[in-house]
């Protein structure tokens, strides 16, 4: 209450637990807060781990502008459970379903943040995504055990998905949002709002859409190559991002993680199949 109150700057007496974000923390406590006048989103960073993306996502919502940003209504940090207040966007209507004028709308709104102007703070940083289809290769049990393709099928496969992976044009300089799925994406008064900034960063924008193409198309959108259709290279390396990870122990401080990274890996894989012209996974 004490932490909520000072990020505000006034007191609430109504609140609800947020709608469970299913892409991230389980530690990272959300609220809807509210008196007889207004209301508000609130998060809290209640480990290490989220503290660090809660401040990671204020610093960037304040150096971004544009209309799918959320408003930023106060923050406060004690030195160990920040506190992030937006806008109340739980009335706002939120994917899925998709039907083509909402991913057209999407994809307009990336452009737009494509094009906005990258903070100073996010040049130079640069994240190793790592060799993921070699790793796959050296240690192929986890994967395996996701059953979503054969021990001989992996293996005549591997060297087209890790010659594509390691030319996948992944660098750039425009800003790209880096976590785009329907649980960070909603629509109100004719606008996308994007949520969750807090792995902004600066790349080749087609990466932010084919990132978000596997989900597109496991919650019933349209298959990734009806959006993106010449990209094997960053298909291929996307399905090994997402099929290296998605056997991998489980994250405490983010729970949902694992279970969304094996959902976009069954449709990532066959995607990454066709592309690079490779028999379906068997």
């Amino acid at each position: 209450m004490e932490r909520i109150e000072r990020a505000l700057g006034w007191r609430p007496t109504r609140f609800r637990r947020a709608a469970e974000n299913r892409g991230t923390s389980d530690t990272a406590a959300r609220w809807i807060v509210g008196d007889d006048e207004r209301s508000a989103f609130v998060k809290i960073g209640a480990t290490e781990l989220t503290a660090g993306w809660t401040r990671d996502e204020h610093r960037n919502y304040l150096a971004i502008a544009g209309a799918f940003m959320p408003r930023v209504l106060g923050f406060d940090d004690d030195g160990e459970r920040p506190v992030l207040a937006l806008e109340d966007l739980s009335a706002a209507s939120w994917p899925p379903p998709w039907t083509r004028e909402r991913v057209d709308a999407v994809l307009e709104t990336l452009a737009a943040v494509h094009r906005t102007p990258p903070p100073a703070h996010l040049y130079g940083h640069s994240i190793d995504w790592g060799a993921n289809w070699r790793e796959v290769g050296e240690a192929p049990n986890a994967f395996l055990a996701l059953e979503l393709c054969s021990a001989a099928w992996l293996e005549a496969a591997l060297p087209a998905l890790i010659a594509a992976s390691e030319a996948a044009p992944l660098a750039g300089g425009s800003l790209v949002h880096l976590d785009v799925r329907s649980d960070n994406v909603c629509f109100r008064d004719g606008r996308v709002m994007l949520i969750d900034w807090n792995a902004a960063s600066i790349m080749n924008p087609d990466v932010e859409v084919a990132a978000w193409l596997p989900s597109l198309h496991a919650e019933g959108g349209p298959a990734p190559e009806e959006i993106l259709p010449s990209v094997p290279e960053l298909a291929g390396w996307l399905a090994g991002y997402f099929c290296s990870r998605a056997g991998e122990p489980g994250i405490a401080d983010a729970p949902h993680v694992r279970g969304l990274q094996l959902m976009q890996a069954r449709t990532a894989l066959p995607w990454a199949a066709r592309a690079l012209g490779l028999r379906p996974p068997s």
